[in-house]
């Protein structure tokens, strides 16, 4: 299982909103267990993020900037990505 580090856990609790009509978590235990709780996945760059998109869903059609736009996917800040299946 993935080890949802403070870097993950700071930059999901401020652009959760991106994904979800409002906050979820307000706090770094909290943000952890949704996390831990709906299997969200961390990638180790790009190329990952985007491989993992196209295996898991539809995102036919899309180009890899449009796939790493997509409100699922939250870009850690570190070269990593964040995805979280709403």
């Amino acid at each position: 299982m993935d080890t949802f580090d403070s870097a993950v856990i700071s930059a999901f609790l401020k652009k959760q909103r991106q994904l979800f009509p409002e906050d979820v978590a307000t706090t770094e235990e909290e943000a952890e267990f949704f996390l831990e709780d709906v299997c969200a996945i961390v990638c180790d760059d790009d190329k990952d993020a985007i491989e993992y998109m196209k295996d898991n869903l539809d995102v036919s059609g899309m180009s890899d900037s449009e796939i790493l736009s997509c409100e699922e996917v939250f870009s850690v800040g570190d070269g990593r990505y964040l995805i979280v299946e709403g």
